[in-house]
C-alpha cells in the first residue's frame, strides 16, 4: 500500500477593512510609533468592527469562501472543517459548525481546536493524521481570532500587539512526497499564570466585578513569555531541523508565529537563516494568534514554488509550542517577483493599495 501524504493544495485568506496604526493607538492608550516598533515590530494592525460584521466566523467564512473559489473546490467534496481560535462567536455551538452551516459544506463534519496561538500548528497536524489514515481526502484547516475582543485598550503593553483576521488551507491525500512531513509539538501546563483571560471560564464565571476588572481580555507578563517563547520554539526548530537533515542552505522558508519580530529572527537565527527566508507580516498584520502562520501563507503564496521546504513554528498559552516540516505542493504565480507584504514593507505600495490588493486577489 502507497504511503498517503497530506499536502496543502490551496491558501485563502480574510483581514478586516479597517486599519489602527500606531499614531491613533497613541491616541487611544499613552504610547508611540517608536516604542512599538522597538519593542513589537508592529505598524499597522486590521481590526473588525461592529459594522463590518461580528466574529470569528465572519472572517472564516469569507477566507473559506475564497479557498474555494481560488481552487474551484466543489462544496459537497469538503470532508472536514478544522478551526483553530481562542475567540469562538460562542462557547457552543462551534465557529466550525457556522462556516459549514454559512457555506453549505453539506458532507462535512467539523469542530474548533483550542491551543491559542499554536492552534493552527496542532490543527494542520491533526488534519494530516485524519488524512494519513485513509479515511478523508480533502479537509479545510482554518486559523484566525478577533483579538480586538478581548483587548484591553487601557493596557500599553498588550495592546499594541494585537489584531484580527483569519486564514485557511485546503490539506489533501496525495501518494506523491508532498505535504506535512514531520513535527514535534508540546504543551507543559506551565503557562497559566504568566498568559491567560482569568474570567469567563468555568473556573472563573463571569460577573459584574470580573466585566469592571477587566478580566475578560488578554493577561500576558511580557518578559516571562518572550523568554520561554524564544528557548522552546528555537528549540523546537533545532529539533525538527536535525532530525530531517535540514539547514540553512535547503530551507527555504521558516514560518514563525507573529508575535514579536525579535523572537522571529532570534528563532529563525538559531539555525542561521537569514531574514529574507523568514516569511514575516508582523508589521502590518500584528499578532492574529492562531491566524498568523495561515495569513503569511496567504500573503506569501505568490512566492511558493513546488518542493520548497517549510518550517513551521508557534508558541502560544499554556504553554503550547511546535514546529513542523512541510514540503510545498504546487507553485505560486509566476509572475510574482515578490509577496504583497514585501511590495508594502519597501514601501513601493501603500497600506492601502496593498490592502486592495489582498481584497481582489
Amino acid at each position: 500500500m502507497e504511503k498517503i501524504n497530506a499536502v496543502i493544495t490551496g491558501v485563502g485568506g480574510y483581514v478586516p477593512d479597517y486599519i489602527l496604526d500606531n499614531d491613533e493607538m497613541s491616541t487611544i492608550v499613552e504610547t508611540s510609533d517608536e516604542w512599538i516598533m522597538e519593542r513589537i515590530g508592529v505598524k499597522t494592525r486590521h481590526i473588525l468592527k461592529p459594522e463590518q460584521g461580528s466574529g470569528t466566523s465572519y472572517m472564516m467564512i469569507r477566507a473559506v469562501r475564497q479557498l474555494l473559489e481560488k481552487t474551484q473546490a466543489d462544496p459537497a467534496s469538503i470532508e472536514l472543517v478544522l478551526v483553530a481560535t481562542t475567540t469562538p462567536d460562542y462557547h457552543f455551538p462551534s465557529t466550525a459548525s457556522l462556516v459549514i452551516g454559512e457555506l453549505g459544506l453539506k458532507n462535512a463534519f467539523g469542530y474548533d481546536m483550542e491551543a491559542a496561538c499554536a492552534g493552527f500548528l496542532f490543527a494542520m497536524e491533526a488534519a494530516a493524521a485524519y488524512i494519513r489514515s485513509g479515511r478523508y481526502k480533502r479537509i479545510i484547516v482554518c486559523g484566525g481570532d478577533h483579538m480586538s475582543s478581548m483587548t484591553n485598550y487601557t493596557d500599553r503593553n498588550t495592546c499594541p500587539i494585537f489584531g484580527d483576521g483569519a486564514a485557511c488551507v485546503m490539506m489533501e491525500a496525495t501518494t506523491e512526497e508532498y505535504g506535512l512531513m514531520d513535527g514535534v509539538y508540546h504543551v507543559d501546563g506551565k503557562g497559566l499564570q504568566h498568559l491567560q483571560m482569568k474570567a469567563g471560564g468555568s473556573a472563573k464565571m463571569p460577573t459584574h466585578e470580573t466585566v469592571d476588572n477587566l478580566e475578560h481580555t488578554v493577561y500576558q507578563e511580557g518578559r516571562q513569555v518572550y523568554k520561554h517563547a524564544v528557548l522552546n520554539m528555537s528549540n523546537a526548530v533545532k529539533a525538527i531541523a536535525d532530525r530531517n537533515g535540514l539547514n540553512k542552505d535547503n530551507i527555504d522558508w521558516v514560518v514563525p508565529h507573529q508575535a514579536n519580530i525579535n523572537i522571529e529572527t532570534s528563532v529563525a537565527g538559531r539555525i542561521g537563516i537569514e531574514e529574507d527566508h523568514i516569511m514575516i507580516n508582523i508589521d502590518h498584520m500584528a499578532n492574529t494568534s492562531g491566524g498568523t502562520l495561515p495569513l503569511c501563507l496567504w500573503e506569501y503564496e505568490p512566492r511558493l514554488k513546488k518542493g520548497d521546504k517549510l518550517i513551521f513554528t508557534a508558541f502560544g498559552a499554556g504553554f503550547s509550542w511546535g514546529a513542523s516540516y512541510l514540503i510545498w505542493g504546487y507553485d505560486g504565480a509566476p509572475e510574482a517577483a515578490k509577496s504583497p507584504a514585501q511590495f508594502y514593507k519597501e514601501g513601493e505600495m501603500s497600506r492601502e493599495e496593498w490592502y486592495a490588493l489582498r481584497k481582489n486577489s
